[in-house]
């Protein structure tokens, strides 16, 4: 019997437009099992769908940078783990000047910043009904007072990804995890925000065991989760790396894939 059921979002729960479908609403009320969202979004990009599933529980944003209890549209911070200030800029710096035709974003835990509105910017508004603040980094910088959770790095092509996680791995910063999240994004955070790290907090503060747990994934940074569950179960439209951890595959995040899955494995 499954007491909870761990999802990501992007390419997993929510559907082509960004968006969680009624038949995944329908599917999700109905199991009567807790749900916790685990994604690489900021919360305010993760708002919409919890208020459609009336969501109360600990939610896990920023990879597991931060995990939070949505109250009453504002956020109450569990477990935070955010990036050095030197080290945001020590990246926004190299990729500037090596990578210019990358896409650099960055997020505190209630704003979305950028320098430009360039492509990556178009397609993530698209995707999250949400705008950036622009400004001009090194201003932002100068604040000490922020608190960064994230930089997101959107590539024109699928293989400049590959190319770019390699130079920043080379840059040898000892307190940063950097995740692909999609097939030409990358999310650098805190060392510390795995998705794994967000599942064992929900699962000791519920004194759930591992076979307790299911989980719904697509992406490379979904791994660690899916390795913390009994239960893991594969989006169709999963990466090829992600297919090898189960073979629970259900159909694709267009498909409502995480109300199939939910049925043909968790509730019947």
């Amino acid at each position: 019997m499954i007491k909870h059921i761990f999802s990501d979002m992007d390419n997993t729960l929510l559907n082509a437009t960004g968006v969680v479908s009624e038949g995944n609403i329908k599917a999700i009320k109905e199991s009567k099992i807790p749900f916790t969202l685990v994604s690489a979004r900021a919360p305010m990009e993760m708002q919409d769908t919890i208020d459609k599933l009336n969501l109360t529980s600990a939610q896990i944003a920023f990879n597991g940078g931060l995990i939070f209890k949505p109250n009453n549209g504002s956020i109450e911070k569990i477990s935070e783990h955010h990036l050095l200030l030197s080290t945001v800029q020590e990246i926004i710096e190299h990729i500037k000047t090596d990578f210019p035709d990358v896409s650099i974003s960055c997020y505190d835990t209630d704003n979305w910043y950028s320098e430009k509105v360039d492509f990556g910017i178009k397609y993530e508004s698209k995707i999250t009904s949400i705008d950036p603040t622009i400004v001009n980094f090194e201003e932002l910088f100068q604040n000490a007072n922020i608190n960064f959770f994230k930089i997101m790095l959107i590539t024109p092509t699928a293989k400049e990804v590959k190319v770019l996680h390699k130079f920043i791995t080379d840059l040898k910063i000892s307190d940063i995890t950097v995740q692909q999240s999609g097939n030409n994004y990358l999310e650098v955070t805190n060392n510390k925000a795995q998705k794994s790290h967000g599942i064992k907090y929900v699962q000791e503060l519920n004194n759930l065991k591992r076979s307790d747990l299911a989980a719904f994934g697509d992406g490379h940074n979904d791994i660690p989760m899916l390795k913390m569950v009994e239960t893991p179960i594969i989006m169709e439209n999963a990466v090829d790396e992600v297919k090898q951890y189960s073979n629970l595959i259900t159909k694709s995040n267009v498909e409502d894939g995480v109300a199939f899955g939910i049925k043909k494995y968790l509730t019947h």
